[in-house]
């Protein structure tokens, strides 16, 4: 069993329905606390050894956001999907040996026993990678996880691209995932960008390593509002308002 951890955190969107132009969306503010300073504590409460934050728009007030903390920072000038920025952390992690979690900047309510519990699906199966999924009540404009007939992990359909059968399906990409470091940057490289974005997706590199007889595994979080991203002021409202019920 792999015993480093690193921790990858995706923080280079602009957010543009935050209503805010000063400042990325990860550095609005959640009960005084920047989004971003969450998901850095989520990675602290795994004891990662590596901490690595990709900036982008305005990276700048995320790097000064993030000063007193132990991070290291990937640059993705271009907005090209969460592979290309992935792929960003390659040299940075080029020594590294062990497990890589990818977390999203925006999504502060993710519990560290979610966490945990995914690296222990992950170990105790022998997996190369593990997606974190979620049963959605509402999966508009997710990614629907698909299932080989044996109920192990097929692969990613982003929403754009999938089926109306595709589209019923409730299960859901939380965008977190734990990999074995070289050998996702092994083939992260592969991956294309022929889809309706023109993006590079980072869920297409588990086929590329399912094909290298690389097993894939899931772990359903136990509740869908744990991976829920900020991407309006109303959402970040709600989050406040979960974070001081969960206070009392």
């Amino acid at each position: 069993m792999n015993t480093q951890l690193a921790v990858v955190i995706m923080a280079a969107g602009k957010g543009t329905r935050m209503k805010r132009d000063d400042i990325p969306k990860v550095c609005n503010l959640v009960l005084g606390k920047p989004l971003i300073q969450y998901v850095v504590d989520q990675a602290k409460s795994i004891a990662a050894s590596k901490i690595i934050c990709i900036v982008g728009h305005q990276q700048q007030v995320v790097r000064d956001s993030l000063a007193h903390e132990n991070v290291r920072f990937a640059e993705q000038l271009e907005q090209l999907g969460t592979g290309h920025a992935v792929l960003q952390t390659a040299e940075l992690l080029e020594d590294f040996d062990g497990d890589v979690i990818v977390l999203s900047g925006d999504v502060p309510l993710l519990k560290g026993t979610t966490l945990e519990a995914l690296l222990d699906t992950h170990h105790k199966g022998g997996f190369v990678a593990t997606v974190l999924t979620a049963l959605a009540p509402d999966p508009q404009g997710y990614g629907r996880v698909l299932r080989t007939p044996d109920d192990l992990f097929d692969r990613v359909v982003e929403h754009k691209d999938a089926t109306d059968e595709q589209l019923s399906i409730d299960e859901i990409n939380s965008g977190i995932y734990v990999f074995d470091s070289k050998k996702l940057f092994a083939e992260l490289h592969k991956v294309g960008n022929s889809n309706a974005q023109g993006e590079y997706y980072l869920p297409d590199v588990l086929p590329l390593l399912q094909k290298q007889g690389a097993k894939v595994g899931v772990e359903i979080c136990e509740t869908f509002s744990e991976i829920q991203g900020i991407n309006t002021v109303d959402e970040l409202k709600t989050v406040e308002a979960k974070i001081l019920a969960s206070q009392e």
